[in-house]
């Protein structure tokens, strides 16, 4: 390949494309009327104009990206995440119109895409599964007696779906009918799909998951784990690697299972499978994520790997260059997700513009983000910023330098998840590595955040008080002296 379609925006697209520069690849960006100026359009060697900004006239038509692909003679198409990357008709369209798809094949993606035919794939694999039932249910009556029998509380899930949508935690009986309706209303208008299933609720988990990258030749390796916890709405706002919990054995085995789970469906390319730990650190199967994940510079920092460019070569049919031997954790990363979101207003979306947008730098410092200042952050998409990412030779490095690297990060015009990043990195919980996906439930009070931003702002008043009173003190003023310029007139 030596040029390919980015079928993305944003911080992604961006990031895909500098991989692809320095391996020597021509990209074309894709693009809706409201990001013809984004910096990656403009980073892009050539960019095709899809549509209106609403995604299903722009980034989610698959037609559209076909036909840019062929017009400008791009042999691949990496749909980055989010939008197309977990669609299967799509990869097998690129794949009929004679174009790389730079991900999994679409029979992976499929199984994988749906939980329940993700555990039908898995479950002769030896792999542990949390205790429910593995098929899709409406029957209210047949919901209670499977509650019953593995006991409250339990989950709800959309079979068809993630991030949150068509889940519910039921705690007895009688809450069971109610969020039954909820969670199968939700999951039809988010994925078109009411299909829900029931399984046991582990109490105090923590979301730990594997990166796993497989080539074209049957060789499949893991590139260890990702801590994950700290959520707000069952989507992930801190991720990190190493996790602080896993001893040697643990992470050996999970990793173990993870290769399975990909060898299970054939997989190629980079994904992810996730997994629940719980407090007795017996991890379970979740699903698996067939596509670059949001997280992934993490996992690039500890591992020394460029997950776009592993990407790339598989497609390109070569062979993993390493095995699992060679493969080892050097140092500890942390990324914040930067969102344009109020924290001290339940995370609700913050639209504006960006006035003010200066980036932290310095060694150990990363930001990957797609925005620049007096840019408009657009309503038709996620309002993720950028991801703010700081690696150290250990956990306490890598958190000292996220809170300075927090402190350097200036945004104005909008507000920003960043005072909540602040706030997790300096919790006790957070920094002794004893919390779990109860974290924002469990410690986060936006009165606490307001409180500090209060205590901030008359410190700030202090000492501006303090520096004008100094600096009357050194001021001299000039002796009068007495003037005659009336006397001097003409």
């Amino acid at each position: 390949m030596k040029k390919i379609v980015i079928a993305n925006r944003g911080e992604i697209a961006l990031r895909i494309m500098k991989t692809a520069q320095k391996m020597g690849i021509k990209t074309v960006a894709v693009y809706s009327n409201v990001d013809r100026d984004a910096p990656h359009v403009r980073f892009a060697d050539e960019a095709i104009l899809l549509g209106d900004a609403p995604s299903v006239d722009s980034y989610l038509v698959m037609d559209k990206i076909i036909a840019a692909a062929k017009q400008t003679g791009a042999e691949g198409i990496h749909p980055g995440y989010g939008f197309l990357s977990e669609n299967a008709t799509f990869a097998q369209m690129v794949k009929d119109n004679g174009i790389t798809f730079i991900g999994p094949k679409p029979h992976a993606i499929k199984v994988m895409g749906n939980k329940l035919a993700a555990k039908e794939a898995v479950k002769d694999y030896d792999i542990p599964m949390v205790p429910g039932i593995e098929e899709a249910i409406t029957d209210i009556d047949l919901a209670k007696k499977i509650a019953e029998e593995i006991g409250f509380p339990i989950l709800i899930k959309a079979s068809a779906g993630g991030g949150g949508k068509g889940m519910r935690v039921v705690d007895s009986l009688e809450e069971l009918p109610e969020q039954m309706d909820r969670a199968i209303s939700e999951a039809l208008a988010a994925f078109g799909d009411g299909a829900v299933f029931i399984e046991k609720y582990v109490t105090s988990p923590r979301h730990i998951e594997i990166q796993v990258l497989a080539d074209n030749h049957g060789n499949v390796v893991h590139l260890f784990e990702r801590e994950c916890s700290v959520q707000r709405r069952h989507q992930k706002v801190v991720e990190e690697a190493p996790s602080i919990v896993l001893t040697p054995e643990i992470r050996e085995a999970m990793g173990e299972a993870a290769i399975k789970v990909a060898k299970a469906c054939d997989y190629v390319g980079a994904g992810t499978v996730e997994f629940l730990l719980d407090g007795d650190k017996n991890f379970y199967f979740l699903e698996m994520n067939t596509r670059l994940q949001v997280e992934h510079p993490v996992t690039e920092l500890i591992s020394g790997l460029d997950l776009v460019e592993q990407q790339i070569k598989v497609a390109r049919n070569q062979k993993l260059e390493f095995e699992q031997k060679d493969l080892s954790i050097n140092g500890h990363a942390l990324e914040i997700r930067v969102y344009a979101e109020d924290p001290l207003d339940n995370f609700m979306p913050s639209i504006g513009t960006l006035s003010t947008y200066v980036r932290p730098s310095g060694e150990g410092i990363r930001v990957d983000d797609g925005y620049e200042q007096g840019m408009q952050i657009p309503i038709y998409y996620d309002p993720m910023l950028s991801k703010l990412i700081t690696y150290g030779k250990n956990r306490d490095e890598a958190i000292q330098l996220m809170i300075k690297a927090i402190g350097d990060y200036k945004v104005e015009g909008v507000s920003t998840t960043l005072p909540f990043g602040q706030f997790v990195c300096e919790h006790e919980a957070f920094q002794s590595g004893n919390f779990d996906t109860h974290f924002v439930k469990n410690y986060y009070n936006p009165e606490d955040l307001k409180n500090q931003f209060s205590e901030e702002k008359e410190i700030a008043a202090q000492i501006g008080l303090r520096l004008y009173l100094e600096s009357q003190k050194n001021i001299k003023t000039p002796k009068k002296i007495p003037s005659n310029w009336k006397k001097n007139r003409i």
